[in-house]
């Protein structure tokens, strides 16, 4: 029943009137509605917001407020109920003590408790009829100094519509190094005071957590029946971490104001080019329909037409709507048809009558930003080249009022569009690369676009392709949306399986596809040809026991067999580990160890090492890791393998089974950093990062496969770089070459480097240190001034784990 969940959503006391308790939610039916606090009736208005259609049943969204008396100490709990046909039915009911803790206090809401090891993050909003101070004590009630960030919720402030001026509502903290049983949470507002409890002992902490879920699924359940509560379940698991800051706050800064609207449009371009967004409409909801063809109206940009291809058939509901719409508005061009259409012959309709030269494409419910046309056309006169556009995008609720999980993209990813859809809207392509490539394809319904995608991004070069990282895309969820319930449509999911084939297929790639267990992502299994030779180089000094894991596991795991190993020797000093050299080449006749006697330079060494490994690919290994995927080379050489592809990284864990690495992003922390570094290891990441093949700017040495001819043509590392930054560097100088630098989540690895190995505590390593970092600024100034293309400019670079730029780190 799309987001109408029958039953309460929301209640509360009104923070200006005490006597006013407030519950919201839906009902089949809004009349009959009745208050009692236990046998004693109470005064009860109803008012209807919201009427929907669901199975010939009337949906009503309604707003009940109850007049609560001022002593409700003698009673013991509060019931709302249905009266329909003579039969009650409990809507809602809460205790008196319940309400009495509510009462009179600031209203406070925690979306994020995460506790784990002393460290703690706490994130959520408060709100009274002043501005809430916020302060932490320890179990002892001694105050703790934390740092909290507050920020603006328009969500919060409109929903407590009654308090003009309530100040920052939102709040986030961390707090490090916590002991003890709990601490506690003080919400202050005047002489109003709330206090939360949060339980530090893990077992609590649990318990608490399941209490929770438990009377949440219980409700939803009662309401909704089995599958609906699984549907739910799948939904709540899915959802990605808290982010940094509040994203209404961040779209109040980086959406543009009113005034920088109207600049826009007095802007004079050269190159005026006529954009057509083709929209496939099929009974589309009037007020949906409605708002997408203001968002239209309202571009800065105005060379546009807009075309919609009614596919409702003969009877369609939105007849007159399109033609009152489109009366006196020659740039607003309507297409009807007789009988109804599927997807995709309904967009290439809508794409036959438009006159543009460029095409963009949108959904009947969703919407475009005012600016969005604008920044198009903007790329277009500085970049004439260009073919075709995508921008970022979010979700917005079914009544255009809240905005969230905004998608900020790489560049163009062609590795990690053959994982998921990433791309989506608002793609924009030239006419003339549609003329080429041919209309939407009806055996891909539910998929047309990814598969069209695909054939148009084959079509041109990859620098006529323009990420613009820019919200420009409105995509309004429903839960019988793909976006909200995937399980909705699981043929979907099947036809971009089919769309991925497809397109190895055309560019010769041979190829298996399967569905993920996260809809929308996909696995590809490509076929290795032949059984090139791979050489696996370990410099090493002494750490037998490390070397022996690693090799043993090796040799006993790898399902690949056509390699060899060679141990690059460095100055070692203990007798033992020569004496384990001896037993290694005895043991594993694949096994070589060569000396290198110079000082200590990872680069040279490895590029010793190197001159003498007889692969077709070289594969670098610290000798402080373990094997866990059994196919681990066959997952990076069916990579490495295809043509303009030249480095292959891996996943590799810390012995805690948080992550070590999952790609590097180029001036993360200054220089250069490890993405979702110490994220659990089953964490999906940002927009599902950690969980898909992509392309990198660069990976770590710990585990990186190169192709021995791209290693040689870029001329190995550069020895400069003694310590650090030569895997990153040499990533650079491949990549400056022309050839791509791809992570693989699907080779994975435990790096058993310590969490705090490596650090520069000494005053020759942080000169050194600090020598290295100067050389990579010299070397490679462009991409850090410019920011890596495979992370997103509207990301911090000062957390790891791809929260939205703060708003003091600039534009």
């Amino acid at each position: 029943m799309s987001e109408k969940i029958l039953g309460v959503q929301s209640e509360r006391f009104h923070l200006l009137d005490r006597k006013q308790y407030i519950v919201q939610g839906y009902l089949k039916e809004a009349d009959g509605l009745h208050a009692y606090l236990d046998d004693k009736k109470l005064p009860i208005t109803v008012t209807c917001s919201e009427k929907e259609y669901e199975e010939e049943k009337k949906i009503s969204q309604i707003t009940a407020v109850v007049l609560i008396p001022d002593d409700i100490s003698d009673f013991r709990k509060l019931v709302i109920y249905t009266e329909a046909n003579g039969k009650k039915n409990v809507w809602f009911s809460i205790s008196v003590k319940a309400l009495e803790k509510k009462r009179d206090k600031p209203q406070v809401y925690f979306e994020e408790e995460k506790i784990q090891q002393g460290n703690v993050r706490l994130k959520g909003w408060t709100i009274a009829d002043r501005p809430v101070m916020i302060r932490v004590y320890d179990e002892k009630k001694k105050p703790v100094n934390a740092e909290i960030k507050r920020t603006d919720r328009i969500d919060v402030t409109q929903l407590y519509s009654e308090v003009e001026n309530p100040g920052e509502t939102g709040f986030y903290m961390e707090l490090a190094g916590m002991t003890g049983n709990c601490l506690y949470v003080l919400f202050q507002a005047g002489n109003k005071k709330s206090v939360k409890k949060i339980s530090l002992k893990k077992s609590r902490i649990i318990a608490s957590k399941i209490e929770k879920y438990a009377e949440k699924g219980y409700y939803y359940w009662k309401n909704q029946g089995n599958r609906a509560l699984m549907r739910k379940l799948v939904s709540k698991l899915k959802r990605t971490a808290a982010e940094d800051m509040s994203y209404q706050k961040w779209r109040r800064y980086h959406m543009p104001d009113k005034r920088e609207l109207e600049q826009q449009r007095k802007t004079k371009f050269s190159y005026n080019p006529k954009i057509s967004i083709v929209v496939p409409l099929y009974k589309t909801p009037e007020k949906y329909l409605r708002k997408l063809v203001d968002s239209v109206q309202k571009q800065t940009y105005e060379n546009w037409e807009l075309c919609l291809s009614d596919g409702s058939g003969s009877d369609s509901p939105i007849k007159s709507l399109l033609q009152e719409l489109s009366a006196g508005n020659k740039r607003i061009r309507i297409v009807s048809h007789e009988h109804a259409l599927q997807i995709s012959e309904n967009t290439n309709s809508a794409i036959e009558i438009a006159t543009g030269d460029f095409i963009a494409f949108a959904d009947h419910d969703d919407e475009l930003a005012p600016h969005a046309l604008f920044e198009c056309v903007k790329i277009l006169n500085e970049r004439p080249e260009t073919k075709i556009l995508y921008s970022d995008e979010d979700k917005m609720s079914m009544d255009g009022r809240r905005f969230f999980e905004p998608n900020f993209k790489s560049d163009f990813n062609p590795q990690l569009l053959c994982t998921v859809n990433y791309i989506c809207h608002l793609f924009v392509a030239s006419s003339e690369v549609i003329r080429q490539v041919g209309m939407l394809r009806r055996e891909f319904d539910g998929a047309q676009d990814y598969d069209f995608i695909f054939r148009c991004t084959e079509r041109v070069k990859e620098e006529e392709i323009v990420h613009i990282p820019k919200i420009l895309y409105h995509w309004r969820c429903h839960m019988d949306s793909t976006a909200e319930n995937p399980e909705s449509k699981r043929y979907a999911f099947e036809a971009g399986k089919r769309a991925i084939e497809s397109h190895y297929q055309r560019v010769g790639i041979k190829a298996d596809v399967e569905l993920t267990e996260h809809p929308g992502w996909y696995r590809s299994r490509v076929a290795v040809t032949g059984e090139p030779l791979i050489s696996i180089i370990i410099p090493n000094k002494d750490h037998i026991q490390d070397l022996e894991l690693c090799i043993s596991s090796i040799e006993e795991k790898s399902t690949w067999k056509n390699y060899e190993i060679i141990i690059a020797e460095n100055n070692s000093e203990k007798a033992e580990t020569f004496a384990y050299y001896e037993e290694l080449s005895r043991k594993y006749p694949n096994v070589r160890v060569l000396t290198w006697e110079k000082e200590f330079n990872y680069a040279a060494i490895n590029n010793f090492a190197v001159k003498h490994a007889e692969g077709e690919y070289v594969l670098f290994l610290n000798n402080d890791v373990e094997i866990i995927t059994d196919s681990w080379m066959e997952e990076m050489l069916q990579l490495c393998q295809q043509k303009g592809i030249g480095i292959v990284g891996a996943k590799l864990y810390y012995p805690d089974d948080t992550i070590q690495h999952a790609g590097v992003v180029i001036g993360l922390g200054g220089i250069a950093g490890h993405v979702m570094c110490r994220a659990p290891r089953y964490d999906i990441g940002y927009m599902g990062r950690m969980i898909s093949v992509q392309d990198i700017s660069a990976v770590t040495g710990a585990c990186m496969m190169v192709k021995t001819s791209a290693f040689i043509e870029a001329g190995g590392f550069d020895e400069k770089f003694k310590v650090a930054f030569n895997d990153i560097d040499l990533c650079m100088k491949i990549r400056n070459n022309g050839d791509k630098v791809v992570f693989t989540p699907y080779a994975e690895l435990y790096h058993y480097e310590s969490k705090s190995r490596g650090m520069e505590d000494t005053p020759e390593k942080i000169a050194r240190f600090n020598k290295e970092i100067a050389l990579f600024e010299k070397k490679w100034p462009d991409i850090l001034k410019k920011g890596d293309p495979y992370y997103n400019p509207n990301l911090t670079l000062k957390s790891q784990f791809c929260y939205l730029k703060q708003i003091q780190e600039g534009r």
